[in-house]
């Protein structure tokens, strides 16, 4: 029997939440017995998609703005028809040169508006293909809330017109889509709930500090990582805490953070054994991204979230709120964060007892690929 190919596509444009979740799906699916191809087109992230996946890399485009409002290349400039063109035919090229039996589109048609200049031909390609391959949209379990009259009717129209499903990667118990996506209920028979894509529990560090700062990728992290170098210096001074700035802070910034911080915090872009921090730690202090909480809710650490805001965002918000209220987070405002108010959140958190996840559902990646797999008799074992 040959190997089931699967064509999977992630577009991350500030952050790299998505193409994290979406490497880890694709990384279970390839563990199955399935031949994986990974599209991406934003600025590259060393590690990613990881090994055991094909991996087909578009000019890279990413947010103009932090309000997601147009696309630059990876030297910030504006992008033009000529490379929206290009870039077009680079992956449908890639489409036609993978010939998959299963598309999966990571965030589209309920996200990444700013790539329907090429998703949109590509759905015409799937649907026009011969044999033609199932298509799957992946999301996560909270949508950022619409704005503009009628997207939610548009997003719906494509679901129907084109795609086979609907795969929320998150636990109906901590958040249904409905909640973040008024039409879902016309889509029922479409939607499969697999788990938050979590990680596995992670093994023991080699080193261990007591608080972990993370910023994410780091494009939006400047304010919380200087906030926390100055909370650093009013208390638990006698901790050693870690800050993880992200890859995608301003080299100028990073340097100027590290010229601040004291002899207790060691300041560093990445840290691929972040888990195994959060395992061992004391308290997280982050924003509220899907990838970050999934990690959480693994090592059972204490938390204080910071949701991130700007651009009218509304989905780590409504994540941070969530777990404020079953008690497995601290939520403090990104608007008005100050030393004071994170240093007293602080003191808070760490007088009390490490939570736990509340039996939430973190077996995403896995049921993913086994869902994959059972559409084509593949052991899922």
């Amino acid at each position: 029997m040959k190997r089931p190919r699967v064509f999977f596509y992630v577009q991350h444009l500030l952050g790299i939440g998505h193409l994290a979740r979406a490497s880890r799906v694709a990384a279970a699916i390839a563990n199955k017995g399935c031949a994986v191809t990974m599209v991406t087109g934003g600025l590259p992230v060393p590690g990613f998609p990881g090994p055991g996946v094909m991996s087909v890399t578009l000019p890279p485009v990413q947010a103009s703005t932090a309000g997601f409002s147009g696309l630059a290349d990876q030297d910030g400039n504006t992008v033009d028809e000529h490379f929206l063109n290009a870039r077009r035919d680079d992956l449908l090229s890639a489409f036609k040169a993978a010939s998959p039996d299963v598309v999966i589109i990571e965030a589209f048609p309920f996200g990444r508006r700013q790539m329907r200049f090429e998703l949109l031909p590509l759905l015409d390609a799937i649907r026009n293909a011969s044999p033609r391959p199932k298509l799957y949209t992946s999301v996560r379990d909270i949508l950022q809330e619409k704005k503009k009259p009628g997207r939610d009717q548009e997003t719906v129209a494509l679901l129907e017109k084109h795609f086979d499903g609907v795969l929320v990667h998150g636990d109906p118990n901590f958040v249904r889509l409905e909640e973040t996506f008024p039409l879902a209920e016309a889509l029922a028979d479409k939607i499969t709930y697999t788990g938050l894509v979590a990680p596995a529990p992670p093994p023991a560090p080699a080193e261990r500090f007591d608080i972990i700062v993370s910023a994410g990728g780091g494009a939006v992290g400047r304010e919380l990582i200087g906030t926390s170098i100055e909370a650093a210096r009013m208390v638990a001074t006698d901790r050693r805490w870690c800050l993880i700035a992200g890859p995608n802070l301003p080299e100028e910034d990073f340097i100027a953070a590290r010229a601040q911080t004291p002899a207790n915090v060691e300041l560093v872009r990445f840290r691929r054994d972040f888990p195994s921090l959060l395992r061992e730690a004391e308290l997280s202090i982050s924003q509220a991204g899907y990838n970050t909480v999934c990690d959480l809710l693994v090592t059972g650490c204490r938390s204080i979230v910071v949701p991130f805001t700007t651009g009218g965002e509304t989905e780590q918000s409504e994540r941070a709120e969530r777990l404020e209220r079953l008690g497995l987070a601290i939520s403090l405002p990104e608007d008005g964060l100050n030393a004071e108010r994170l240093a007293d959140a602080i003191t808070r958190s760490l007088s009390k007892p490490k939570p736990s996840a509340q039996g939430l559902d973190l077996d995403g990646a896995q049921r993913t690929a086994r869902l994959i797999c059972e559409a084509f008799s593949l052991p899922s074992a």
